[in-house]
């Protein structure tokens, strides 16, 4: 099933974290999660099938920092590998009724873009490029670029997609408590730069819980005709590092009000 096509008459769930579930099951500080899918496949697939359970009807792969700056040309290809099978292993496994789909995931490269950092707009596409061809070649089914908190980033890693592949691609910012990126710019400035490259879907997730996350996606929805994402944290993260300030019930029933958006 086309999953655009799925979106037009449906709402599409996405699944939620990864790393806060592996470091539950052992991951160590400063321990790189995608190899993980080597090393722990089936924990990897696993967590999938939970979400899948859950009623996910898209899993991310597990391959938030996956790109060329971690990880030699070899390795790189061998993780992504890994990680789509191993998800579509556990789509495999998982008898619903409900279409399932594997995204390719994709953050941030961990350096900043001239002229805050040091790495050029060119080479930051091209990064995100391998990270692309890789995914298409061993068989996802769509793109999500997630957590992106740089509009020139963001620009760099949808290009790359949009240049790599002919798969959708979906792309969700983390925004802050004043409705703005890390970089300055704010809901109806990303909808204009997404929404002209080409953008399947666009949304926020992280950093914010549903109550704070709802004003910046009523904005969104105010200004975009593309499907909207809207993947808020557990609320916000207790200072004391116990984990995050509302259950799950109360995520539901705070998610509700999204449905109309």
């Amino acid at each position: 099933m086309d999953i655009l096509q799925h979106l037009k008459n449906n709402i599409l769930y996405l699944d939620g974290g990864m790393g806060t579930l592996l470091q539950a099951r052992g991951l160590s500080a400063g321990e790189l999660p995608e190899r993980w899918n080597l090393s722990h496949p089936d924990v990897i697939t696993n967590i999938h099938k939970q979400y899948f359970d859950a009623g996910s009807n898209v899993v991310n792969t597990n391959t938030f920092g996956a790109n060329c700056l971690k990880f030699g040309e070899d390795e790189l290809e061998t993780i992504i590998g890994a990680a789509i099978n191993n998800a579509r292993r556990a789509a495999a496994e998982r008898e619903t009724e409900s279409p399932k789909w594997v995204a390719l995931d994709i953050g941030p490269t961990g350096r900043m873009l001239a002229p805050y950092g040091d790495l050029d707009f060119e080479d930051a596409v091209e990064i995100f490029a391998k990270t692309v061809r890789l995914g298409v070649k061993h068989g996802a089914d769509l793109i999500i670029i997630e957590t992106m908190s740089d509009s020139y980033e963001t620009r760099a890693a949808l290009l790359a997609a949009k240049e790599n592949s002919n798969l959708p691609v979906f792309v969700s910012c983390a925004f802050g408590e004043d409705g703005k990126l890390m970089t300055g710019a704010d809901p109806r400035a990303m909808v204009a730069m997404l929404e002209g490259i080409g953008a399947d879907a666009i949304g926020i997730n992280c950093s914010l819980g549903p109550v704070q996350a709802a004003p910046f996606i009523r904005e969104l929805a105010k200004h975009t005709s593309l499907p909207i994402i809207a993947k808020p944290n557990a609320g916000l993260p207790r200072a004391d590092g116990s984990g995050y300030d509302i259950g799950p019930q109360t995520f539901a029933v705070q998610m509700k009000a999204y449905r109309d958006l």
